[in-house]
């Protein structure tokens, strides 16, 4: 792959650019798991809040029905 890239390229990753590409990945990889565990967090607060006891006031009387007859 050398031989396609300029002059310039072939001289800055020969230098330490691999280096630059490595960090760069590893910048991109805590990014994408910040905002995984940013979206697990809020879905996990949803459901706990969305199982939390509520007024009573403010429930529906729906009553499943039994499977027995």
């Amino acid at each position: 792959m050398s031989l396609i890239a300029c002059a310039t390229c072939q001289v800055n990753m020969a230098q330490g650019g691999g280096d630059a590409a490595g960090w760069s990945i590893f910048f991109l990889l805590v990014v994408i798991l910040a905002v995984l565990g940013g979206v697990v967090f809020l879905l996990a607060r949803l459901i706990r809040r969305g199982n939390a006891e509520l007024d009573p006031e403010l429930c529906d009387d729906y009553v499943a029905p039994s499977t027995q007859s």
